[in-house]
């Protein structure tokens, strides 16, 4: 009978609780429903924005591709120049995978143009938008390639080291660390590029091709 007694009473209490901060509580379960369709509003704005940014990217390349071949063709060149600002503007908005690939169709362009300061520097706009992702690596060694057709040796070895940093996830790595040595060696830099070729060999000793050819070199160089 005293369970009974103290059940009924701890309910009394409850209830005469809820009674007193009944505006309390209706104002506390209302922010709650508040800040969860908050949640689910950003959520919806954020997938939104994605939708749209991936659907924009894939304009602007069936843009690019069909003008590829063009590219160069002074017939094309208003067209290229103006596709060329439209990606520039949308890549400049913010960044993530849809930028990056926006700005890797720019890189292309200049590349393809053999406007090489200006496709160096798409492709580090694109490494940096995409950064920490599979795209990051291959842009920061395209940034490289750029560089060397420049003669900007020290830029293309920082870029090259850029691109060493996802090597997991970038399969011209053994490449990229070869193209190293190779630049140190070519500056006469010996002991520089034997550390290279070494370290490509240590870390891809199964590369079928760049790590034989760090093993010829390092032959060469050690004669």
């Amino acid at each position: 009978m005293s369970d009974v007694n103290e059940k009924h009473g701890a309910q009394e209490q409850i209830e005469q609780f809820i009674q007193k901060n009944r505006k309390f509580i209706a104002a506390f379960a209302g922010l709650v429903v508040i800040v969860i369709a908050g949640f689910i509003a950003a959520f919806a704005i954020r997938d939104n924005l994605r939708n749209r940014s991936f659907s924009a990217v894939e304009e602007l390349s069936r843009r690019y591709e069909t003008l590829r071949f063009d590219i160069t063709s002074e017939e094309k060149k208003d067209e290229v120049d103006t596709l060329l600002s439209d990606v520039k503007e949308f890549a400049g908005k913010a960044s993530g995978y849809a930028y990056a690939q926006a700005w890797n169709i720019a890189a292309n362009i200049h590349a393809d143009r053999k406007e090489w300061p200006d496709a160096q520097s798409s492709w580090i706009n694109a490494a940096k938008a995409a950064a920490k992702t599979y795209l990051a690596p291959a842009a920061w060694y395209n940034a490289a390639v750029a560089a060397e057709e420049q003669n900007n040796i020290d830029e293309a070895i920082q870029f090259y080291n850029e691109s060493l940093t996802l090597s997991d996830h970038f399969p011209a790595a053994a490449r990229a660390q070869f193209s190293i040595g190779r630049l140190q060696e070519g500056r006469n830099e010996k002991t520089a590029a034997l550390e290279s070729y070494r370290s490509l060999v240590s870390k891809w000793p199964q590369d079928p091709v760049w790590t034989n050819l760090a093993r010829s070199r390092i032959v060469v160089l050690e004669k």
